[in-house]
């Protein structure tokens, strides 16, 4: 049995973007008055056209914001709100981070609280696409560490012979007609994305990769799934197979 990992909250990444936001306010108006007084002697324009830009800036970044917690509270919001709201993730996620260090929340917290809500962000998109054109992604890690059969350039070396979940990836590859790619890291997961050109990914992997995987690739869909690490990192991990078939149905339910 797995141990299951908890459930995030949503609403850990959604605050510490919003501090994100009022930081990145402050800091762009104590920007504009400490910039003040040299563009002035330049021309009286400069300080007007650098206002106006982080005003500018921050309007678009806090327009994101509004987006996310319109699609999180279950509110219709228009393709330009979206576009917007994974802009704001992507420039202010670095300061989240560092916000919620300060405030002693654990980085992984953070990561699986960001990966909840971006997987939320994509399934209120409602994709669905053709099995062949969805791809499942998962670490070299998940192999037994002492298999001699290399799975990384071809799945199908694996044997079977269950003692690891790799056999589980298989089955669902064989069940639904899927792609399933066992990669080494971030280098050549987007090797393969740009060979295979999938139309969503289904990535499984830890915090770390999962969020920095997630961004890498956007704007293409990635519903991200959590590894289990019984072993330490990168060590014979687990996967919890029911979970990536709920997945995959959810995307292929009516693109088969």
């Amino acid at each position: 049995m797995i141990e299951a990992i908890p459930r995030p909250k949503k609403r850990l990444f959604l605050a510490l973007i919003l501090a994100s936001l009022v930081v990145a306010a402050l800091s762009g108006y104590g920007i504009w008055r400490v910039s003040f007084p040299g563009l002035a002697n330049i021309s009286e324009h400069l300080p007007i056209l650098l206002g106006c830009l982080l005003a500018v800036t921050i309007l678009l970044i806090a327009t994101g914001v509004t987006g996310i917690i319109l699609a999180i509270l279950g509110l219709p919001t228009l393709s330009f709100f979206q576009e917007l709201a994974w802009s704001a993730i992507n420039l202010l996620f670095p300061l989240a981070i560092r916000i919620g260090k300060l405030l002693d929340f654990e980085k992984e917290r953070v990561e699986r609280s960001f990966i909840e809500v971006s997987n939320y962000l994509i399934k209120k998109k409602h994709i669905h696409i053709k099995a062949e054109n969805l791809l499942i992604l998962t670490p070299h890690c998940i192999q037994q560490e002492s298999c001699p059969h290399k799975i990384t350039r071809d799945i199908q070396n694996c044997r079977l012979c269950g003692g690891c979940q790799v056999g589980d990836l298989l089955q669902i590859q064989r069940k639904y007609g899927v792609h399933v790619a066992v990669v080494t890291g971030g280098t050549l997961a987007r090797k393969v994305i740009k060979t295979l050109r999938p139309h969503a990914v289904l990535a499984i992997a830890c915090e770390r990769d999962l969020t920095s995987g997630i961004q890498d690739v956007f704007p293409l869909p990635v519903i991200g799934i959590l590894n289990y690490r019984p072993n330490g990192p990168c060590c014979n991990t687990r996967i919890d197979v029911v979970q990536v078939e709920d997945a995959v149905r959810a995307f292929i339910q009516n693109g088969k």
